[in-house]
Order: structure tokens, then sequence, then C-alpha cells
């Protein structure tokens, strides 16, 4: 007879359970907002994002600088004053620019948010780029460029990416030190003119919604006119290089950066949802083959990573690891007989359990809170996806079976079309 305190707690599967729905609306001039409402504490995430990132560029570093400097002085406030507007009311701003978007996330009290959604506007609408202000973070931007050569996994990713979308293509393109210099208000001002514009934006609000942050919104934002008349050529998406190894010297390392990968699809793909499970399998989680085999078993690393993205023309795949100089052969050969194994063997119950369950783990925690809902609302927004999109994946997750692995494995995973990246000491 079990004593009440040895029974072991009965185990249910993992649900994502119902995934709450962004509302729709549209402020007077058509900008779409989308709501996501929840009554926590009186907070509201705002987030307003454009197609305003890298791949928009027709030279290096336009999106990133001209992001980094919304917040350097407006028509109206210097910097000082821009910043000490948003301390003294409580609210945090962060702006950014990826590959493919740009944006400025807010987050702010509810009481205080007309005065910050008013400052918003003046960041994002009014900026005046002044050269002071750009030259002082032209110099910081090229002291973190010389600090960034000197790491290897720095060196290998950068090499990665030219290797796959080719050293033309914005999301292969090497940023030099000479392209800082090139940075003037003139340009960024003509980059802002062309992609910061209201019919380009869009909005999400994540939080405790009041009544009148809508009406705040069409107040604000809602009788701007759009003044783009700026045709854009479409990006053609180029390919990178024939030779598939390539080195990337660097004396004195103290251990070599390798990365292994290849072009890939995106989430709009059909297979994608397959191809994220086959890379937890691989090397996605702590306890994947590829931290089992290298770190656990033959200690050639402390650490290896795969990752599957997901980016608006294409998407890449890339496994990640930094390794000693006597030890990055054995490595990479065992990353290959890794993914030679999972093209062949079936993966055995235990395991496809263990992934299941920690894949569906995390599907939950994306959805732990207004916030995290907005990021994983916008990870399908901008891919033009409706929630739908996770209902399907969590059916995946369930319903994949050994052989849909191995055939995934053997179409994303041929050996002959991925690249492989050393940067350190040959």
């Amino acid at each position: 007879m079990d004593r009440p305190g040895n029974k072991q707690p009965p185990v249910f599967p993992v649900e994502p359970g119902k995934i709450p729905e962004a509302e729709l609306l549209h402020l007077s001039n058509n900008v779409p907002v989308y709501l996501i409402p929840s009554a926590t504490e009186d907070i509201v995430r705002l987030e307003f994002i454009f197609s305003a990132g890298q791949v928009k560029e027709d030279l290096p570093l336009l999106a990133s600088f001209t992001s980094m400097m919304l917040t350097e002085g407006s028509k109206s406030h210097t910097s000082e004053k821009l910043l000490s507007k948003i301390d003294y009311y409580g609210a945090f701003i962060n702006l950014y620019a990826d590959n493919d978007r740009a944006g400025l996330i807010v987050v702010t009290l509810n009481r205080h948010a007309s005065k910050i959604i008013e400052l918003v506007r003046e960041i994002l609408f009014g900026p005046v780029f002044p050269l002071k202000e750009l030259n002082n973070l032209i110099q910081k931007r090229v002291q973190n460029y010389r600090i960034s050569r000197e790491r290897v996994q720095t060196l290998a990713m950068e090499r990665f990416f030219e290797s796959v979308f080719g050293s033309k293509h914005p999301y292969g393109r090497q940023i030099r030190e000479t392209d800082f210099r090139k940075i003037t208000p003139a340009l960024l001002k003509d980059f802002h003119s062309k992609y910061y514009t209201p019919d380009n934006m869009s909005v999400i609000a994540a939080g405790r919604i009041s009544r009148n942050l809508t009406s705040m919104l069409d107040h604000t934002f809602g009788n701007l006119p759009s003044h783009s008349i700026y045709i854009e050529e479409p990006v053609s998406l180029l390919r990178g290089k024939a030779t598939r190894k390539i080195l990337v010297p660097k004396p004195g390392a103290v251990q070599n950066s390798v990365r292994i990968g290849s072009p890939s699809i995106n989430k709009r793909h059909p297979d994608y949802q397959g191809l994220k499970i086959v890379n937890t399998i691989l090397g996605g989680y702590f306890g994947s083959r590829l931290m089992k085999n290298l770190r656990e078993e033959k200690g050639l690393t402390y650490g290896i990573r795969s990752g599957v993205s997901s980016l608006d023309l294409t998407g890449f795949k890339v496994i990640s690891a930094e390794v000693n100089r006597e030890n990055t052969r054995n490595a990479i050969e065992e990353i290959y007989r890794e993914i030679h194994i999972l093209q062949n063997l079936p993966v055995e119950v235990k395991e496809l359990n263990v992934i299941r369950n920690f894949m569906l783990g995390e599907m939950v925690r994306m959805f732990d809170g207004p916030f995290a809902r907005a990021e994983s609302f916008k990870a399908l927004h901008l891919f033009g996806l409706d929630t739908g999109y996770y209902y399907r994946f969590a059916e995946k997750i369930k319903s994949i079976n050994s052989d849909e692995i191995i055939e995934l494995a053997r179409t994303y995973y041929k050996t002959e079309d991925l690249y492989e990246i050393i940067a350190g000491i040959p």
C-alpha cells in the first residue's frame, strides 16, 4: 500500500488552451491597431511597427541609425528634454531595427498614456537628426564595431550570412568601418521620409486597455497624412557563394567559432512547423542530441545549439558552437553524424514524448501574460498569418511521427547544401 506522501501525482499532457484573438480597428487614416486586452496591472504596452528594416537600405546602417537617432532630438525638444519627460512619467521606451522591420515599444501607466502617446508621435514623426548627436553615436558604434571584430562569434556569424544570402543582399551584406563615415543627417532624413509614414505603420496595444485609449491614438495619429510618393523596387533574393567551407582567420583566438547551416523556408511554408520540431530534436533545447553528444558525452564544447529562423523574404537554419582549436574537426564530424542519424534512424517514442512536452510547454509560455501574447501575435501578424497557425502547430507537435521527421531531415539538412564556417585558428 502506497503512503499518501509517496504517491506520484498524475501526469497530464500540456495543452496551449484557447489563444485570445486580437481585436482589429483602424484609425481615421486607416492605420491598423490591434488590441490585446488583459485585466492585470494598470499598464499598457504600445508597439509601433514600420517596414523599415535593413532590407530597405540603399546603404548599410541606414535602418539602425535612423531608429537610434529618433530620440536624439525633435522639432520641439532636445534629446535631454525628451528623455527627461519619458522618465518623469515613468515610461519605458525601446527602439529597434532588424532585418525586416523597425519600431518603437513603449510601456506606460494608463494615467500617463495620453502624454506618452503625444511624445511618441514627436519621436516617430518629428525627428531632426542633429549632427552633433549623430557624430557622437557614430563614435560609439565604431568603438563597439572594433571590439566586435575581436570576437570569433561575430566574425563567424557575419560570414555565414554573407555566404548564405550573398554579399550584396541586405541580409548578407557585411558592415565595414568605412560605412559609418558615410552616414549623414540628410541620408537619415531621406530614409525616414520614405519608410516612417502612416501607411507603412501598424500598432499593437496590449495590457489593460482603457476605454479612451483608441480615441487617444486616433486623436494623435489618425490625422497624419501619408506623404509617401516613393515607389519601392522589389528586393531580389540573391544566394551566396558556391564555396561551402570557409575559414575566417583570427590569430590569437582562444576558441574557434563554428557555424553550419543554409538558407531555408520561413513560417509561411507548410513544412516550417515540422522543421522546427526536427531542429528541436537536433539542437534546439538543452537536452538536444547535439548537447548530449558534444557537451555531455565527449566534452568537445561548453554549449552547442541549432536554430531555425524566419525572415520576411526567406529563412535560414544554423548550428552554432565554440570549440577549442584541437577539437574543431572532431566536433564538426560529430555534428554531421547527428544529422545523418536523424535522417536515417527513427526517433524513439520516449524521446519524442519529451520533445512534445517541451515544445507544448514553450507554447504555453508564449501566451503567459499580455506582453508575451503581443509578441506572439506580432510573430504571426508580420507574416500575414492568424492565430490558427498556433493551433496547427500544436497539432503538428502532437501528431508528427518518425517517418515524417526522417523525411524532413533528409529534405532540409542535405549535407551538400550546408555552409561550414570556422572563425579562429586553422
